[in-house]
């Protein structure tokens, strides 16, 4: 399934504006078989009733949030704070190891 910026994955987290014109971010639970539709879990909207539902969303209401490149421990921590709210238990432990692996990293710089 692709939009705008590439192919959607389950989990690809994206934003994009509801048939009702509230903005959404949030990430992809689920992919329907014919590649025009998505089901996404609402992290964050302007309309606060719908956070932490799941609803389909047609693939032309979304676009892929490009991945980023964490260049901070601030950064990582955020990460692992929306890693804790949204459930992710393999993005967590990834964002804290990344976390680990810098501490050592400055450590071994002292």
């Amino acid at each position: 399934m692709s939009n705008e910026q590439g192919i959607l994955q389950v989990g690809d987290w994206i934003k994009g504006t509801l048939l009702t014109g509230e903005l959404i971010i949030g990430y992809v639970e689920h992919l329907d078989n014919q590649g025009s539709a998505v089901k996404a879990k609402i992290v964050t909207s302007d309309n606060k009733t719908i956070e932490g539902r799941s609803l389909p969303l047609l693939n032309r209401q979304v676009n892929k949030i490009p991945d980023t490149h964490v260049k901070n421990k601030e950064q990582i921590q955020f990460l692992i704070d929306l890693a804790l709210e949204t459930g992710d238990q393999e993005w967590f432990l990834e964002l804290t190891a990344k976390l680990n692996a810098m501490r050592e990293l400055a450590e071994g710089v002292k």
